[in-house]
């Protein structure tokens, strides 16, 4: 598993065991992954310590808070602390924890925290570019079936004349969030690839209101 986190395989080996927690398929070590390589991808071309990004990146979902829970918002402090503790005992500089530290806690939407260092910016964008395009949707539809919502109110599905409700309907998620991302991401790179997942996220809504 740690060599799919090249080249950061030794530091993935180290970091797996404490990276995912929980049950919840949509923030599992898939997801870490994925994000790992969109990260990757992101720093090769705008820059940034690529080792603070890989740690933060393997332990920026360390503790599990339920999408329902109203605690959600606080998710992304606690996974800080847990990986500066994680860190710490690896024998990092304070300093290098500071700032995985602080990309792992203004990465979450919930959190709703600016981040200010470019490794932080990264791993925001690299994290939300998951939350859209097909595996954003798909992510999405798991997400609502944990949390026991419908697919769709069947008399009006786009929400034309009713509030959006995305706890009791999943496709209600895609115009209170989903498509408000694309606007917000950080660096030039993740923006240019959030327009192509943006265009795949509307066409995944427009194929399903083409078959109801």
């Amino acid at each position: 598993m740690a060599r799919a986190f090249a080249p950061f395989e030794t530091l993935a080996a180290d970091l797996i065991p404490h990276a995912a927690d929980g049950d919840d398929g949509s923030h599992d070590i898939a997801h870490i992954l994925r994000v790992f390589r969109n990260a990757m991808a992101i720093q090769a071309e705008e820059g940034g310590n690529a080792r603070i990004l890989a740690a933060a990146v393997l332990l920026h979902d360390c503790v599990a808070v339920e999408k329902n829970s109203p605690h959600r918002a606080q998710a992304s402090r606690l996974a800080a602390a847990k990986a500066s503790g994680v860190l710490r005992e690896l024998g990092w500089a304070d300093g290098d924890i500071a700032a995985a530290a602080h990309a792992i806690t203004t990465h979450s939407f919930s959190a709703n925290l600016p981040p200010e260092t470019l490794e932080a910016k990264i791993l925001q964008d690299a994290d939300r570019l998951d939350a859209i395009g097909m595996v954003g949707a798909a992510r999405c539809f798991y997400i609502a079936g944990r949390m026991g919502s419908g697919l769709y109110d069947p008399f009006d599905p786009l929400a034309t004349e009713r509030p959006l409700d995305d706890k009791r309907f999943a496709i209600d998620h895609f115009e209170a969030k989903l498509f408000k991302l694309a606007d917000g991401f950080q660096t030039a790179t993740g923006r240019r690839f959030a327009g192509a997942r943006h265009e795949r996220l509307k066409t995944v809504l427009a194929m399903f209101i083409d078959e109801i």
